[in-house]
């Protein structure tokens, strides 16, 4: 069942998409597609959020793919970074290529050119793999969904049996279930610790075992996130240890202590004071069986303090082991960076908890219902409230995450992880209306069946009894048989009748010999002891099954786990895809340098007034964006030819702030054609555009148009 769970898990994952970039770049100087008049001294670029630069993390080239940068990146202030550039650059287009590693671990690359002096041919391609792609990329997910995975198995299925079920502890498929979250998270985490240098740098499947990188990864905050997990997955070996060793071994203790306190109270025929004796036996026997009976109560007295101290140190061991893994995605991811960090980052780890206990109580539950041979009605209904509890401290601490990830409406449905968080909600009232259902069910399960339950305890004690009594014989030298212990073990089909000599495994059955040896009583008691437990098992697995109650919560608490897996997988990927405030902040920055890109081309009819005043002037200023422009003006006549005017002159006005009128004198460049260069936009926004035209030395108009402009 625990592989069957992983297997759905990657499945689900499996084709998820590449880590989205979480930082985005904002801005640039020189700014993306402008042209420049003097070359620059250096290249700045200014991303969302902080972003970790190496030495070749920012590259500028020139057209022929030379690097003319020097020296190494550095953050100037803030979200701002740059590189210096040599001096003296020529005329030309240059690239700017960068690839970093935002602060919640993800990374993140690009390119853009700026030309000096005019745009020119480049032989650089921009359009590289994108990073966090390819190979590695799809191994470096896939081991971050099976990280979750395991977590959610480890921490979920201890806290079901600590919480829920203590005798659970004692399940071979329960501690199947844990130790397989144990394993899986660990060798996850070890992936990912491998795959961290090839994935943020080069993404070559080659550059996983790379030492070198490795040693990188391990300086940096994603790196000692990891190595922490490590550590406290060591210390989660010793806690799993001693929930399914020296825990079990309390339980099994208990139960001989209660065993010896039933049979203190049966006399013994063998003794010298028989009940047909006079005198000190029928005196003495009362009263050591009330010290027998007084001495297994303080022994139970002491076992039963013994567990709940036990109990009571896995649960705040198990506690601060969990608190710790979940704080290891916490310090690396999301959390650990925008706005409120000191808050978010405890409401991370609080809504990681909350959904592995979830979670992994579901596995631990279906694992119970399908594959133990009973579970008590009391365990089902303590998980119910658990899982009710989750479910609240979900929702709490999702609707804050939500709000501090969104920031606005519009990002709820215009962007990837808005859509997918509408996903996730609805997804989860899908469980609940399924987890209502099997409410229904818990309500209406009663205890095991009385039948099933002495048919498993008929079991166990008939294993318990025939290996206590296989070492009093193993202790014995060549005894044969006892006829009245084989009857005493209960009689079945495979007791021998009496005058029979039984059959020994392994033996032929004309060998003319009973037992050669004074092991073969032991090996005949353990074959019958084996039989036994097997088919009262069976037995109590087929009453167990016939509870229509209990095959009802199955089949509910199945489909719940279902839609769950499917819940987790939007949750992983929402870890993977970039918020909506970032989202929306990019998308603003994007659309204004494509509006940018766009010349802004206008055309203004005029009079003069006077004779020949008609005409049209076309302004165009390119590439329309804050900065450096370049502005052409054509004068036509009304039938469309070149108008010959001795003067035009322009001006720039942004009234919302108080700037301008910026003036600017074209020059004349041939007839009906002026220009200038370096037309300074300082700020976007709603420019009115004042053109004035004079057609002889008396005769002049001015006339404006508004226009965005950056």
């Amino acid at each position: 069942m625990p592989a069957l769970l992983l297997v759905v898990v990657g499945v689900l994952f499996g084709g998820a998409a590449p880590a989205s970039a979480h930082a985005a770049l904002l801005g640039s100087d020189p700014a993306q597609g402008s042209v420049v008049d003097t070359a620059p001294t250096r290249v700045t670029l200014t991303f969302s959020e902080q972003v970790a630069f190496s030495g070749n993390s920012l590259r500028v080239l020139d057209p022929k793919g030379q690097r003319v940068d020097t020296g190494e990146p550095f953050n100037t202030t803030g979200t701002v970074y740059g590189v210096k550039v040599r001096t003296g650059l020529a005329r030309g287009t240059y690239t700017v290529t960068y690839q970093v590693v935002s602060a919640d671990s993800h990374p993140v690359a690009g390119a853009f050119t700026f030309s000096i002096g005019a745009p020119s041919a480049t032989t650089v391609s921009p359009t590289e793999q994108a990073a966090g792609g390819g190979v590695v990329g799809g191994l470096y997910g896939f081991a971050r969904y099976v990280s979750y995975a395991g977590f959610i198995l480890l921490v979920g299925g201890a806290a079901f049996v600590l919480a829920c079920w203590q005798r659970g502890a004692g399940v071979r498929a329960v501690q199947r279930l844990v130790v397989t979250g144990w394993v899986t998270l660990t060798a996850a985490t070890l992936a990912l610790l491998l795959l961290r240098g090839s994935y943020t740098g080069s993404g070559k499947v080659a550059d996983i075992f790379d030492l070198s990188l490795i040693g990188q990864v391990l300086a940096t905050k994603s790196g000692a996130a990891l190595v922490s997990r490590l550590l406290l997955l060591a210390a989660g070996a010793l806690f799993v240890a001693v929930l399914f060793g020296a825990y079990v071994r309390r339980d099994a203790d208990g139960a001989e202590t209660v065993d010896a306190g039933g049979e203190a109270g049966v006399p013994d025929a063998g003794a010298s004071g028989s009940p047909t004796s006079p005198g000190t036996g029928d005196a003495a026997e009362p009263d050591s069986t009330s010290a027998a009976d007084t001495t297994n109560a303080a022994d139970a007295a002491d076992l039963a303090a013994e567990k709940r101290d036990l109990t009571f140190g896995l649960a705040i061991g198990g506690a601060v082991v969990a608190a710790g893994l979940a704080a290891t995605w916490a310090m690396a991811e999301h959390a650990s960076t925008g706005i409120q960090t000191g808050l978010a980052m405890p409401v991370d780890i609080l809504h990681l908890l909350a959904v592995a206990v979830w979670l992994g109580g579901l596995a631990a539950l279906l694992v119970a219902l399908y594959r133990a041979p009973s579970i008590e009605a009391a365990a089902v209904r303590r998980f119910s409230r658990i899982a009710f509890g989750s479910v609240l401290t979900l929702a709490a601490t999702g609707i804050y995450q939500s709000w501090r990830q969104l920031g606005s409406w519009s990002a709820l449905t215009g962007t990837t992880y808005g859509q997918l968080l509408l996903s996730k909600v609805g997804l989860i009232a899908v469980v609940i209306g399924i987890a209502w259902g099997s409410r229904r069910w818990t309500a209406r399960l009663a205890d095991t069946p009385a039948e099933a339950a002495n048919a498993h305890a008929s079991a166990q004690g008939t294993q318990s009894t025939v290996t206590a009594r296989t070492t009093a014989e193993d202790a014995g030298a060549g005894r044969a048989e006892d006829p009245g212990t084989a009857s005493e073990a209960g009689e079945g089909p495979d007791t021998p009748e009496d005058g029979e000599k039984p059959e020994v495994s392994g033996r032929g059955a004309g060998s003319g010999r009973g037992f050669a040896g004074p092991s073969d009583p032991s090996e005949r008691a353990a074959q019958l002891a084996r039989q036994r437990a097997a088919m009262a098992t069976a037995r109590a697995r087929r009453i167990r099954d016939a509870d229509p109650v209990r095959s009802g919560l199955r089949r509910s608490v199945l489909a719940e786990a279902a839609v769950a897996l499917v819940v987790l997988a939007v949750t992983t990927a929402l870890t993977t895809t970039e918020p909506g405030r970032t989202a929306e902040a990019a998308r603003a920055a994007t659309s204004s340098s494509a509006q940018q890109s766009e010349p802004l081309s206008l055309k203004i009819p005029f009079d003069t007034g006077g004779r020949d005043g008609r005409g049209t002037a076309q302004l165009t200023l390119e590439p329309a964006r804050v900065g450096s422009n370049a502005m052409h003006i054509l004068v036509t006549r009304p039938d469309g030819n070149a108008f010959d005017v001795p003067e035009v002159k322009v001006s720039f006005t942004l009234s919302a702030k108080s700037i301008g009128p910026l003036s600017v004198d074209p020059e004349r460049i041939a007839t009906g054609h002026w220009a200038a260069n370096g037309v300074q936009i300082p700020m976007a926004g709603d420019w009115k555009i004042s053109v004035t035209v004079r057609t002889s030395d008396i005769d002049q108009v001015t006339v404006t148009k508004n226009a965005k402009i950056g």
